[in-house]
């Protein structure tokens, strides 16, 4: 089976995907500079520490291990942080891809799996985004997904390349069987927000922004299950692995949920009122992003399980309740 390079594969979709990896049968390799992950999250593979930013230590990993492929999750992705301080989202997000690419090709591996987002699209209400919807982001962390795209199509011209991209929505829930999570700080996602607050580790969830033009007034958006999420990923290096051509996939379900909504099946699955105030908007959030997903389920063959908001929210909570990652 496969030796996979898997870059932030201690953050919290990363280390689900370096599961998956082992589960079906490959080696995945995680190289990580534990700014945002967790080295207790490192369990399924050999782990390198270092920073896609240091061209030599991206090349010495290759060097080492001998990837047949990469699957790229290491980025910047706060959008409020990314309109903030945009040359950073510029510079650490680009470079640091553009690193791993020219480290790719000049090792030999020519499969790249790319963890992008809905965030190319922009804001685009009223439409079910797919894969050849108009991208049109209105942050520099969409913009800078944007540009890496682009580089893997000229770098395929160029090089040979092959890929797959991953557009995707707002990922939520566990590990069913409690081995990883997701943990952040500091913490930045809805739902561990929310079970933070149903804990009384913060005072109150904030809710940015009730005046959208939605039917509560709260932005909506579409969710997937991290376990589904990664299961695509493992699909989508097979697909490359089999000699197929270079695609694109949207993931989710379809299906958007509000912020209210959210709030509304945490307080049901938890059986806890959720302590909640209402904020100002924040610059760059769309106000309404929800992806089709046909495809990756007719080519692919995705079958995303445990993408319901009850399941997302059970796993998120069981998971809330460990120990978690030494703090």
């Amino acid at each position: 089976m496969a030796k996979i390079l898997v870059t932030g594969g201690a953050g919290y979709i990363g280390a689900h995907a370096c599961k998956a990896l082992r589960r079906a049968g490959h080696t995945p390799v995680t190289f990580d500079n534990l700014s945002t992950g967790w080295a207790e999250a490192v369990k399924f593979g050999p782990f390198v520490q270092g920073d896609l930013m240091d061209r030599a230590a991206v090349d010495a990993a290759f060097e080492a291990h001998a990837p047949e492929a990469v699957m790229h999750f290491a980025a910047l992705s706060q959008v409020g942080d990314s309109m903030n301080d945009p040359a950073r989202y510029w510079r650490e997000n680009v470079m640091g891809a553009l690193n791993l690419m020219e480290a790719a090709v000049a090792h030999d591996c020519k499969h790249f799996v790319f963890s992008s987002t809905c965030a190319t699209y922009g804001d685009q209400d009223g439409v079910i985004l797919d894969e050849d919807s108009p991208q049109m982001p209105i942050n520099a962390y969409g913009a800078s997904k944007r540009a890496i795209e682009e580089m893997l199509a000229n770098f395929e011209a160029r090089f040979g390349l092959r890929h797959v991209i991953f557009r995707y929505f707002n990922v939520a829930g566990a590990d069913p069987d409690g081995e990883v999570g997701e943990q952040h700080v500091p913490e930045t996602h809805l739902i561990p927000l929310m079970l933070d607050a149903i804990e009384g580790k913060r005072p109150a969830l904030t809710i940015y922004g009730t005046d959208y033009d939605t039917p509560d007034g709260t932005c909506i958006r579409d969710y997937v299950h991290v376990s589904d999420l990664v299961d695509a990923h493992v699909l989508g290096f097979d697909w490359l692995a089999a000699g197929k051509q270079s695609a694109v996939f949207c993931l989710g379900t379809g299906d958007g949920f509000s912020v209210r909504e959210v709030v509304a099946h945490s307080a049901s699955v938890t059986n806890r009122d959720v302590p909640h105030v209402e904020g100002p908007r924040r610059a760059g959030d769309a106000v309404r992003l929800v992806c089709g997903s046909s495809r990756a389920k007719e080519l692919l063959g995705w079958q995303p399980e445990r993408s319901n908001m009850s399941d997302m929210i059970a796993d998120a909570w069981r998971w809330h309740q460990s120990p978690g990652y030494a703090r």
